[in-house]
């Protein structure tokens, strides 16, 4: 069993407590691969990013993501914490922890929960510039989605 802790939270997060917690008692983890995801600065420059998410569905999608992850490489546990409400640039927005024996299936599950996460997690994103103004509802890139598609194409390693 995959051990699994997932938050969409307003506060900020501690990778670092996070990563303890995931190792606690544990000897047969041989890699953690550590994601943090951080609010950029964009040009005209924002003076916050606006996170919305669908309370409830939010957090069972991300369960689902790290169950098909655990399904397709042997991976011991994840985190993932993701933050919402307006965050500043330079701030930390998401969090994604694999544990897994070897580093190839902490790799690519982190990678395969971050493509998901980019696209298909109930979360929104407006940019909010330093002038007033407000962007429109953000959509994700092209290329995210081909991202995901290349996971969704490809049949689990462990199928």
């Amino acid at each position: 069993m995959v051990a699994l802790k997932v938050s969409v939270q307003l506060e900020d997060f501690s990778a670092q407590e996070e990563e303890k917690r995931l190792l606690s008692d544990r000897k047969d983890i041989g890699a953690i691969i550590s994601f943090i995801g951080l609010c950029r600065d964009e040009e005209p420059p924002l003076s916050a990013l606006e996170l919305e998410h669908y309370p409830g569905m939010a957090e069972a999608e991300l369960a689902i993501v790290v169950k098909e992850a655990s399904l397709r490489w042997p991976i011991f546990g994840a985190t993932i914490i993701h933050r919402y409400g307006l965050i500043k640039p330079g701030a930390q927005i998401v969090l994604t922890l694999v544990a897994s024996a070897h580093r190839e299936a902490a790799f690519a599950s982190a990678q395969f929960i971050m493509d998901y996460l980019k696209t298909r997690a109930p979360f929104w994103k407006k940019r909010h510039f330093l002038d007033g103004s407000q962007g429109d509802w953000v959509a994700p890139k092209t290329e995210d989605d081909l991202a995901l598609d290349k996971w969704l194409e490809t049949k689990s390693p462990r199928a």
